[in-house]
């Protein structure tokens, strides 16, 4: 099915996206072991702005040194104290569990403990749903964001969670007002070839898409990156596809390829960017602990989106 771009009114940037998540009153964000002074400080932007209130869960000597040196002013927050990390995640996952916050957000802790905490099948968030990470990158040049799936979660993920991993992807665009995304199933190759599942595998996901599989986005593949984003390199190598050149979804075959395309556009291309794991109650903030507080406030907004259920066409 090919899209029509006349009702494909969307955030074309995080500064769109920032003043979209602004709209609307601020989320709850139950934030695991905020103890250092880079997430502190993106708390305070996303208070400052109106996107999110948040309830801090960890040790208490550890929050309000953070807090004091990110200038976070906790007057009116609330503080669930937890002895160690794991506690402060569980607790964290608790506060969504009894309805007391919207979204949960990973501070200073390992990422294993807080994925523990979400995927625990009596006190987590599990929903039945297969869980996967969704990055969102804006490229300088590129004019619109660019969504990357599945860099951190699914290391090599069958053809069933692949069809998942496109679901919460287009979920999370869904979100930011593009009713329907062009998802591009990567491989190296656009033929088919037994000897690689990427393409193997794509071609059966674009095979259910013509089947009506994803009413709400159009999915094609297997497809090379450069023919994803270039209409220039899809007509001089003769690819026509709907997808072609016009990607908003790159979908990869493994974490590996995920991974490394998003933070090659990242570290290589100057990209800003945001992170969000989808498939559980609520969205799940999740970053590395080197991350910048840019990142973390674009994340905390995609989340509160997310969160907010917000498809409004724009």
């Amino acid at each position: 099915m090919e899209r029509s771009d006349e009702v494909n009114v969307s955030l074309h940037s995080f500064a769109e996206m920032i003043a979209e998540a602004r709209r609307g009153s601020p989320m709850r964000v139950a934030v695991a072991a905020p103890h250092d002074r880079v997430v502190t400080e993106a708390l305070r932007e996303a208070m400052s702005l109106g996107i999110a209130h948040p309830v801090l869960v960890g040790r208490p000597d550890a929050i309000a040194g953070a807090a004091e040196e990110a200038g976070l002013d906790r007057r009116g927050l609330e503080t669930v104290a937890a002895a160690g990390e794991a506690e402060a995640a569980r607790e964290a996952v608790g506060l969504v569990r009894q309805g007391r916050a919207d979204m949960v957000m990973k501070g200073h802790l390992n990422t294993a403990d807080m994925l523990r905490a979400v995927l625990d099948r009596e006190t987590g968030l599990r929903t039945g749903r297969v869980l996967s990470h969704v990055a969102v990158v804006q490229l300088p040049h590129l004019g619109r964001l660019l969504f990357t799936t599945d860099g951190g979660i699914n290391i090599h993920p069958d053809l069933e969670r692949k069809v998942n991993i496109v679901e919460n992807a287009v979920e999370a665009v869904r979100a930011l007002g593009l009713r329907q995304p062009y998802v591009a199933l990567l491989a190296v190759v656009e033929m088919v070839n037994k000897e690689m599942p990427a393409t193997t595998d794509a071609a059966a996901i674009a095979e259910m898409a013509r089947a009506g599989r994803f009413p709400d986005a159009v999915v094609d593949g297997p497809i090379s990156l450069d023919l994803a984003l270039s209409t220039e390199a899809a007509a001089i190598k003769g690819y026509d596809s709907p997808v072609a050149g016009k990607a908003d979804i790159l979908i990869g075959p493994t974490i590996e390829v995920a991974n490394m395309m998003t933070k090659a556009m990242i570290y290589g291309a100057g990209a800003e960017s945001a992170g969000v794991v989808l498939g559980a109650r609520a969205p799940v903030v999740l970053l590395s602990r080197s991350d910048s507080v840019a990142t973390k406030l674009n994340s905390i907004a995609l989340g509160a989106l997310i969160a907010r259920g917000s498809t409004k066409d724009r």
